[in-house]
């Protein structure tokens, strides 16, 4: 059975606009103003490309100013099989945009047969952005990375947005939010794009922890309460996660390399 709609694109998002406006999300702040309201910010994220692709990572920290609103908050999506956005901003307006970003590719598939592509997937996601400015003004901002494997190129691809939704792609790697300059000053130092998957993960994990070091919102490796960062790695077969224990594994490793280090000093 066919529904009759009177939209006749691919555009998931205006489809919503014409047939359904009432499910459109909405983020719009009261006449209180941001003074009076508490609202949870996502910080570090981070993307880079390595040999076999790209790999994206998040802290799970979400704060309220000063306060811990939530410390395991997923800030990496996959957005379908060879892409992924990783959020940074307000907290609820992220995590929407990037449910609705997957929507979004799921069904420009389902109506033109074929997936977009990478290009198309980024230019997608800053039209979201752009439509989001509105909220943006009033302090609700959204500052994803997108990153992904263009198969028709066979290589990683990433890109950074700005609030406007200007899209900007990067050759080597990027990292936003309140640690965003720190994950980067990190990355500067130890990234290059012809390492393997090893190498890449060990990039990851201790721009993560530089990050954390230098900026209070962002969360670090919690091996008490077992919370540890997001990290996918995206390749010609598909995305994948790390699991905790071989992040544990590599965070050890590089506060034990540390503590020797400093002992050595001593």
């Amino acid at each position: 059975m066919r529904f009759r709609t009177e939209y006749q694109g691919s555009s998931f998002s205006e489809f919503l606009a014409v047939d359904h406006p009432n499910q459109i999300p909405k983020f719009e702040l009261d006449s209180r103003g941001l003074a009076q309201l508490s609202i949870p910010h996502g910080t570090t994220v981070l993307a880079f490309k390595y040999e076999d692709g790209v790999m994206v990572a998040g802290d799970r920290l979400a704060t309220e100013g000063h306060r811990v609103a939530s410390r395991d908050v997923k800030k990496v999506y996959p957005t379908d099989s060879h892409s992924l956005i990783a959020i940074a901003g307000a907290a609820g307006p992220c995590i929407e945009m990037a449910r609705l970003m997957r929507i979004e590719l799921e069904h420009y598939e389902k109506i033109e047969g074929e997936a977009l592509e990478l290009d198309g997937k980024a230019n997608k996601l800053s039209q979201m952005i752009r439509a989001n400015l509105p909220a943006a003004m009033q302090g609700l901002v959204v500052v994803p990375l997108f990153a992904g494997y263009d198969l028709r190129r066979h290589s990683g691809r990433l890109w950074k947005f700005d609030v406007t939704g200007g899209r900007y792609e990067e050759t080597e790697f990027e990292a936003t939010g309140s640690g965003g300059l720190y994950a980067r000053e990190s990355l500067k130092k130890v990234h290059k794009n012809r390492v393997g998957l090893d190498g890449a993960l060990s990039m990851a994990v201790e721009a993560l922890v530089d990050a954390a070091d230098e900026d209070r919102a962002t969360g670090g490796i919690d091996v008490v309460r077992g919370i540890f960062p997001i990290i996918n790695y995206c390749t010609a077969g598909g995305i994948e996660k790390v699991s905790d224990a071989k992040i544990e594994e590599i965070y050890r490793a590089i506060m034990a390399d540390r503590s020797d280090d400093a002992g050595g000093a001593a």
